[in-house]
């Protein structure tokens, strides 16, 4: 079991964020201060490190400076600026990967999966990195899905949203469950980029042989992927 270090003062994202990593296989351990991946780093006592860059006492840069001089363990950055500036100087100084957030659950889970195969560690759950669901082939690690056989041109969103249906395909999932999951964020009152988002995707998924959509909803609660 690979063991990630999450560092990040986001309280809310952090605990949905390691919630979900514990449901994908990774033992999980959280902090809000960066000296901890430094100590981490330099006792080698973790897999793999999530890094915040914008953090109170010390930033994610300097945490990486001074894990590089400690270390080689991987480390992904997360911000929530899309600058270039703080992914150019992470990437620089040593950084395997970066994602600005709010980052997907999935998303995070694919890129430490990346990231650990590419360090010659067996990712957690890489025994499992295929999900079927009928004529759905999801491709968890290299965001890839395929659809009868032919691959599905998804947004990076779209993509999400339909692994998160297909991890429970023929159940129900609720709205809330597909925004934690998905986006890394509790569902907020009036949003409706989920509905979007679905709409598009059951564009791409055309219809059944009875003329429904792949994926049905329940108003009020959720969605569900057909599989049959």
């Amino acid at each position: 079991m690979n063991k990630v270090l999450l560092i990040d003062d986001d309280a809310e994202l952090t605990t949905l964020l390691q919630e979900y990593l514990v449901e994908e296989g990774y033992e999980v351990v959280t902090d809000t201060d960066g000296r901890a991946a430094i100590a981490a780093a330099a006792g080698n006592t973790v897999d793999i490190i999530v890094l915040d860059i914008m953090m109170p006492r010390m930033n994610g840069i300097e945490v990486l400076q001074r894990i590089r001089k400690l270390s080689q363990v991987p480390v992904l950055m997360l911000t929530a600026r899309g600058d270039d500036v703080d992914r150019i100087s992470g990437l620089n100084l040593g950084a395997d990967d970066y994602v600005p957030k709010p980052c997907s659950p999935g998303e995070l889970a694919a890129r430490l999966r990346a990231i650990l195969r590419r360090a010659g560690q067996p990712a957690a759950g890489a025994t499992i990195d295929t999900i079927r669901a009928g004529k759905l082939v999801i491709h968890p690690s290299s965001r890839i899905a395929e659809w009868r056989g032919e691959t599905l041109e998804l947004t990076g969103t779209e993509f999400s949203l339909l692994e998160v249906l297909a991890r429970s395909a023929g159940q129900l999932v609720s709205k809330q469950d597909i925004s934690k999951r998905a986006f890394g964020k509790p569902l907020t009152p009036f949003d409706r980029r989920i509905d979007v988002h679905i709409s598009s995707v059951r564009q791409k998924l055309g219809l059944r042989e009875d003329g429904q959509s792949w994926i049905q909803s329940v108003r009020g609660q959720g969605y569900q992927l057909l599989v049959d």
